[in-house]
């Protein structure tokens, strides 16, 4: 079964050419023009993932992203302008899954896109064998579901990775460049702060305590801290 994806970009010329690129590597591609139309077809269950143009002529890409994070944990990865790490930073705050700057190579954007689909069709394939606690923390694998004290934590397709992978090695340091690639699927690259920013939102959405439940080990990378 191909891996459909919607693609909103208002630039019609890169969005023939993604598109083409997309469908010579087997995605079944449907295509918007605007946000308003991206997030329609987005709610009507239409696709698989979105690749989310932040510059819209009509409403931007992250009021988009918004109203898609209301409703649904459907994968967004969202284009940005090249150095604008701002754009980056609200999309991760408010829920995109990964990003790729503009101009941008398609061969990289369908190897994100694939990396992204592996991880989530991994975890509901295998991970089936019931809820797991972590003290207030309670993972249910076949669902995809965090619930902490009994209430569910609203988590991004990519920030659930990330929790996983702390908590499958909860009390150990888990290196940044083994969390990018067990998680995010690819590796760490210089002055990529994807991974800090799904951290940071992570600490959020769990709340922030002292000493934080996610510790920052200088020089090597994240740690789940096992509570006394």
């Amino acid at each position: 079964m191909q891996n459909r994806v919607l693609l909103v970009e208002d630039d019609e010329e890169l969005r023939q050419l993604l598109a083409r690129y997309l469908g010579n590597q087997g995605f079944t591609v449907r295509e918007a023009a605007n946000g308003r139309d991206g997030l329609s077809l987005a709610l009507g269950q239409d696709c698989d993932i979105v690749i989310l143009d932040i510059m819209l002529p009509d409403i931007s890409g992250l009021e988009v992203l918004r109203e898609l994070r209301a409703q649904t944990h459907l994968p967004v990865v969202l284009l940005t302008a090249r150095g604008d790490e701002t754009d980056r930073i609200v999309g991760f705050e408010v829920g995109a899954d990964d990003y790729i700057p503009k101009p941008c190579n398609p061969r990289e954007l369908v190897a994100r896109l694939q990396a992204l689909l592996r991880r989530i069709a991994w975890d509901q394939k295998n991970e089936v064998n019931g809820a797991r606690v972590y003290g207030d923390l309670r993972v249910e694998p076949e669902h995809r579901r965090v619930l902490q004290n009994d209430l569910p934590v609203d988590l991004t397709a990519t920030e659930y990775e990330v929790l996983q992978v702390l908590l499958a090695h909860a009390g150990s340091v888990v290196r940044k460049t083994d969390l990018m690639q067990w998680a995010l699927g690819r590796r760490l690259e210089a002055y990529d702060r994807t991974l800090d920013m799904h951290i940071s939102n992570l600490r959020k959405k769990l709340g922030n305590e002292d000493p934080p439940r996610i510790e920052t080990v200088r020089g090597l990378g994240y740690s789940y801290r096992v509570s006394a």
